[in-house]
């Protein structure tokens, strides 16, 4: 089925959440048998307006599964729109003849839209990147709020239940109770405070001496080299290279070159593009 759902128009949660709610609870929940028409009139037909009807019947649904990450510290509204994405995702795939009710379906697409979001944005750097760690870390976050600093006993109780190592459900932990820490201090931040930033903490590699003394010898050779090469080249080569290149001042145009020898700009294009040629042979020959 090569139906675009996206291209159909859904309410979006903007910053008046109640107001969007309000909206979305007006939609009538679907019976059944209604479902299956839908599902069908979608399938068989490509039918967006039935599209249209399964999803706008189902957002209520989505604003309950967003509500219950709300602890996240993330924006209802973004996890709304996510959870949308999900629902969207799921009509998209849904076949009636399966039997079964699409809220049952949905509900792992709109997860996995929202999981997706919230790695994505709760931390700078990703706390979880494998299946497994995914998984580890909803159900860890979900059995800590009623739980301080997990024990050993602890630790292997939720290990056991989750069907992990301890040694993840400690590693884990350790990473749900780190924070992000800003590489460079704040503008307004103290000495003091500057001083416990990252960057603070950086070599300075400017201030090496063999690399600036490196850095000078190869500035100095590539100079030398440079001035054998243009010794190399006919007058007038060696002119128009300058004019046009090695002017300190401000650079020569092809047409002024051109009334100077009274040739066409073109030919001074030719001739320029010959000696630079001819430079770098020079200077790939010296080196």
């Amino acid at each position: 089925m090569n139906t675009q759902l996206q291209a159909i128009p859904v309410l979006t949660p903007g910053s008046n959440i109640n107001a969007y709610m309000a909206s979305v609870n007006s939609f009538e929940v679907l019976s059944k048998d209604r479902e299956q028409e839908l599902g069908r009139r979608l399938v068989e037909q490509g039918d967006l307006e039935a599209a249209r009807e399964l999803i706008l019947s189902h957002l209520r649904f989505v604003v309950r599964v967003a509500k219950s990450y709300n602890g996240y510290g993330l924006g209802l509204g973004d996890l709304i729109q996510e959870g949308n994405i999900g629902l969207m995702k799921a009509v998209k795939r849904f076949n009636p003849e399966k039997g079964v009710r699409l809220v049952s379906f949905a509900v792992h697409w709109i997860k996995a839209e929202i999981h997706e979001f919230i790695l994505r944005n709760w931390r700078i750097v990703k706390i979880a990147t494998t299946k497994a760690q995914r998984k580890l870390f909803f159900n860890l976050r979900g059995k800590k709020k009623d739980l301080a600093w997990l024990s050993s006993e602890e630790a292997q109780v939720i290990a056991e239940d989750l069907g992990v190592a301890v040694s993840d459900v400690q590693q884990m932990e350790g990473r749900l109770s780190s924070y992000d820490m800003g590489f460079d201090a704040p503008a307004d931040a103290s000495e003091e405070k500057a001083a416990q930033s990252p960057a603070y903490f950086l070599q300075d590699q400017s201030a090496d001496p063999a690399l600036a003394s490196e850095d000078s010898q190869w500035a100095q050779q590539q100079s030398t080299e440079l001035r054998q090469a243009l010794l190399s080249l006919d007058d007038r080569s060696r002119h128009i290279l300058q004019a046009r290149w090695l002017n300190e001042s401000s650079k020569v145009t092809l047409h002024d070159l051109a009334a100077e020898y009274g040739v066409s700009a073109e030919r001074i294009r030719q001739l320029e593009k010959e000696a630079m040629k001819k430079l770098k042979t020079a200077m790939q020959a010296a080196a």
